[in-house]
């Protein structure tokens, strides 16, 4: 039984979940019990924003050292305006506008790739040079739209089943499938060792190019999604719709156990991290913690998860 505890709390993401049980159970102390299943539940329908572009970020992190996209929560927001134009309210456009948030995303992907490969800018540069650029897109095309979601499409992403969000379960699915793409596909396999020695990789026979252009793809991809997804739950498009999710999606990366020099990725810590940086912000919220606080607490936690993954990997 020993043995079998040891084993498991060796695992990075067993400590993303305590911590995340650890914020909610403070969190039931403080309130008496009040509200402690619609506080999970409200943390399962946010984390699942977090989870979702966590997984783009997760691919392009585990690349190695300096690769990171900062531009998602301007693709996000461009995304999310995207999204409800092309389904200007209509059930029956649903499709359609998912599809257009999805090639939003694969363009900004696309050009974020092309910036670092072609003019050979550093990643963390040209992501955040495109940022820029596609805010600047995003202020003139969506300032001020006052297009709803489809009424079906907003249900969708607010729809429970027995306390849990529909959303939630959807999402799940995903992150199983990208673990599973991760560990026992030719691409996830690639991305892990290219991130572990990206000359080794090349010499192997890796299309390296390739697969970077394919991390940086998905991860647009999900950036276009998640803001569809975003402004379906939040009842409508909005240029600052992403804003927070720059630092969440690094965040959820590093806590959940992912290595950031690269070579070393994990899905279900994603979840965890999420989970815990959500109740940590309810927590904040429910002891009247400004946002400036909030801010420098998650900075903090992220440097002191970064720390002891340091410390715990030169012991090995």
């Amino acid at each position: 039984m020993k043995g079998t505890l040891t084993r498991a709390f060796a695992r990075p993401w067993i400590w993303s979940f305590a911590g995340a049980l650890a914020v909610w159970l403070a969190a039931v102390v403080f309130t008496g019990g009040y509200g402690a299943g619609g506080m999970l539940t409200a943390a399962l329908s946010l984390a699942v924003f977090t989870v979702i572009v966590g997984v783009g970020q997760m691919f392009v992190i585990t690349l190695g050292p300096g690769n990171v996209d900062l531009s998602l929560p301007a693709n996000i927001g461009l995304a999310s305006a995207v999204a409800m134009t092309v389904m200007a309210g209509d059930d029956g456009r649903i499709a359609l506008g998912l599809a257009a948030a999805l090639a939003c995303g694969l363009a900004i992907g696309t050009a974020n790739y092309l910036l670092i490969w072609a003019l050979r800018i550093p990643p963390i540069i040209a992501t955040l040079s495109a940022s820029f650029v596609i805010q600047s897109i995003d202020i003139s095309y969506g300032r001020g739209l006052q297009i709803k979601p489809p009424p079906g499409f907003a249900d969708f992403t607010n729809i429970q089943l027995f306390g849990i969000p529909i959303l939630a379960g959807l999402t799940v699915l995903f992150t199983i499938a990208a673990g599973l793409a991760l560990q026992r596909t030719v691409f996830g396999r690639s991305v892990l060792a290219i991130g572990q020695n990206m000359r080794a990789a090349r010499l192997a026979g890796i299309s390296v190019n390739r697969v970077r252009f394919a991390a940086y793809a998905l991860s647009g991809m999900l950036g276009g999604i998640d803001g569809a997804l975003l402004a379906g739950y939040f009842r409508g498009a909005n240029v600052d719709i992403g804003n927070e999710y720059l630092l969440a999606s690094i965040a959820v990366v590093v806590i959940g156990g992912t290595s950031v020099a690269g070579g070393k990725a994990n899905v279900p810590g994603l979840w965890g991290a999420a989970l815990f940086l959500v109740l940590l912000l309810t927590m904040l919220n429910t002891f009247g913690v400004s946002a400036g606080v909030r801010l420098v607490l998650t900075g903090l936690v992220i440097v002191a998860v970064i720390t002891a993954a340091g410390e715990a990997e030169a012991a090995r």
